[in-house]
């Protein structure tokens, strides 16, 4: 018996962003035209035909706004200009000129959870307690014993509060000593953030990505967060590297006044045609039911994303699992899918059991989620296929990855440069002597150049599969029905005005077979791009890491 999952919304079709392709774009790593080593706007214009070449429908980019960079950019002192180190504001009026001649939309990164600490407002918020800009940010005296207010911890590790001699308070940080968190309680806070808002809506920009869309808000009570409860005896505490995830944040995110505020900024966007917003939900457990609320009817984000497909799992169990956790919670929002991104090992590393199977799984891997109900973000490199980079402690950048070695190697192993020609030095990326982070030989290998002209790469084949979506409406926003299968396989069907396509998964490393049901009377066998689609005896017959397509 068929599971649906997610029915058509309201409107469907209608919206840019509902089923779109979004390809992410590090700014630092992926072309430098400066000879600096480090990535800049004009790199971007330069690369963006590639970028159409895959068949996307818009460009994310991640933060480009000046910074003192002790967090790559996600700490910004300046949310109305482009870092130096990126280039200026007219290089950015050029790139988006350039997208748009492309047929591109613009995402840009919104961080304003928290601020760098160089920012002016908090600049002036330290100095005492009585300037204009005190409240802006959530300040909090010590307990008697001199302690901080809560309990409340830090991502990047230690407590989630920093003692300020000026004022002699404590400051909040989710994120670096260095990020402080903005007070959204404040109503002056919320209209100078949206005034940043607005003031790339008015330079053209399409879209916003959320960078922690439920961080806004804190309780106003500074109640204490109570400990997770794991599923037996405390197991799992003892592999978590990072004691962030050994409490239930009930307190210090995900609060019910951030509703009220998402109302505001989407009543700001209304006033702009076709502009959209897309929120990163990080909330453990709850990531589903807080994204439903946060995309629920039509007055608040457009859509959101979760870290469900950012993890190790890889198989038809999970995945259907997941998807239909989403039918059951998200009956009126919008979903983003990714297996990658700029804050997670890149998913070939993740996935592959051996690296013979490099490719194959890549292929797959897009072939998946292309065709998964909901708009997807592809990473950088992605569509060459690229491995997580294996680099040394002296080469790490990344603030998180050095606090918590050996145990976790942080991040910069997905932020390498991109490779765009395997002869030149540094792989293209840069004429300058150095880069930010090593080019790894193994990427060079795999640069664009290459790629370009084996008609069976893993770039051609996201081209082709790319394609392959645009061209079936129903892979776009049609309605999708998982099927009962034994739990190695992952089968579906997606539907609209009158095609229906199903599709068959084999994400197990041995040869499988599925009878189709008894309904199915007409099958017609349809290749996906790279894979060959076939029936012996009515029956689906997949080899490892496979899939089978057909109109039913």
């Amino acid at each position: 018996m068929a599971t649906e999952v997610q029915k058509k919304a309201v409107g469907a079709g209608t919206d840019w962003w509902r089923g779109a392709v979004i390809y992410q774009i590090y700014p630092r790593s992926f072309q430098d035209t400066t000879g600096d080593g480090l990535g800049d706007i004009k790199g971007i214009t330069r690369r963006l035909a590639h970028v159409a070449s895959l068949g996307v429908d818009a460009i994310w980019l991640s933060p480009f706004f000046t910074s003192p960079m002790a967090d790559m950019g996600y700490d910004v002192s300046d949310y109305c200009n482009v870092d130096p180190m990126f280039g200026t504001l007219a290089d950015f009026d050029e790139m988006i000129d350039e997208a748009h001649r492309l047929g591109l939309k613009v995402i840009i990164d919104q961080v304003i959870s928290h601020t760098s600490d160089r920012h002016p407002w908090f600049i002036e918020s330290r100095t005492s307690r009585t300037n204009p800009k005190a409240d802006w940010f959530v300040w909090a005296d010590p307990k008697p014993d001199g302690t901080a207010p809560t309990n409340w911890l830090s991502i990047f590790g230690g407590p989630g509060w920093e003692w300020d001699g000026v004022r002699k308070q404590y400051y909040m940080h989710n994120f670096l000593i260095s990020q402080p968190d903005l007070n959204f309680h404040n109503p002056e806070v919320q209209d100078a953030l949206l005034d940043t808002v607005k003031f790339w809506l008015d330079r053209r920009v399409d879209g916003f990505r959320l960078d922690t869309v439920n961080y806004y808000f804190h309780d106003k009570q500074l109640r204490n967060n109570p400990p997770m409860v794991y599923d037996t005896d405390g197991a799992g505490m003892e592999t978590d590297t990072n004691p962030y995830s050994m409490q239930n944040h009930l307190y210090d995110k995900t609060q019910p006044e951030n509703i009220a505020f998402l109302k505001r900024l989407r009543a700001l966007l209304d006033t702009y045609d076709d502009r959209m917003t897309v929120g990163e939900v990080g909330d453990g457990p709850r990531s589903l039911k807080t994204l439903a609320e946060y995309t629920t009817g039509s007055d608040k984000l457009h859509m959101c994303y979760t870290f469900d497909f950012l993890g190790p799992a890889f198989d038809a169990g999970y995945i259907r699992k997941i998807m239909t956790t989403v039918a059951d919670t998200v009956s009126e929002g919008w979903v983003c899918w990714a297996f990658s991104n700029h804050d997670v090992i890149r998913h070939v590393t993740r996935f592959i059991e051996t690296p013979e199977e490099q490719d194959r799984v890549a292929k797959l891997s897009i072939s998946l989620i292309s065709v998964l109900r909901g708009s997807i973000c592809l990473y950088q490199g992605e569509e060459l296929g690229l491995t997580e980079a294996e680099l040394a402690f002296e080469d790490l950048r990344d603030p998180y990855g050095i606090r918590f070695w050996p145990a976790f190697k942080g991040r910069d192993g997905c932020r390498t440069p991109m490779v765009w020609e395997a002869k030149a030095p540094h792989a293209g990326f840069t004429g300058g002597s150095t880069t930010w982070l090593p080019v790894p030989n193994e990427h060079a290998a795999r640069a664009v150049d290459v790629q370009e002209r084996l008609a069976t790469s893993v770039l051609a084949h996201y081209r082709a599969t790319l394609a392959f979506r645009k061209a079936h409406a129903s892979l776009v926003d049609g309605d999708m029905a998982f099927i009962e299968t034994n739990q190695d396989l992952l089968a579906f069907t997606r539907e609209k005005d009158g095609e229906r396509l199903l599709f068959v998964f084999n994400l197990t490393r041995e040869r499988q077979k599925f009878t189709l049901p008894a309904r199915f009377a007409s099958v017609t066998p349809l290749d996906m791009p790279g894979f060959v689609s076939r029936l012996e005896n009515e029956a689906v017959v997949l080899d490892a890491v496979d899939v089978f397509c057909a109109r039913v």
